[in-house]
C-alpha cells in the first residue's frame, strides 16, 4: 500500500478493510520517513505492532 492511500484510511471515518498478509488489521498510526504502520489486527486489539506499509492490502468487499 503506498504511503498516500495508508493516510486517507487513517484519517477516514470510515471503517475501511485492510490486510496485513491476509489478516484483517486496524491502522493505528503512521510513520511516514520509515515507510511503517502501527497496526493491530481486528481480533486482538492487544496485538499492537509496526509493520512496512508494503505488506498491506487494501479489500474491496463484494467486487
Amino acid at each position: 500500500m503506498n504511503r498516500q492511500r495508508a493516510l486517507e484510511i487513517l484519517e477516514s471515518i470510515e471503517m475501511v478493510n485492510v490486510n496485513f498478509r491476509g489478516i484483517p488489521v486496524y491502522i493505528q498510526s503512521l510513520d511516514a520517513n520509515q515507510e511503517t504502520a502501527t497496526v493491530f489486527p481486528l481480533d486482538n486489539m492487544n496485538h499492537e505492532q509496526s509493520v512496512e506499509l508494503a505488506g498491506l492490502d487494501e479489500i474491496q468487499l463484494g467486487k
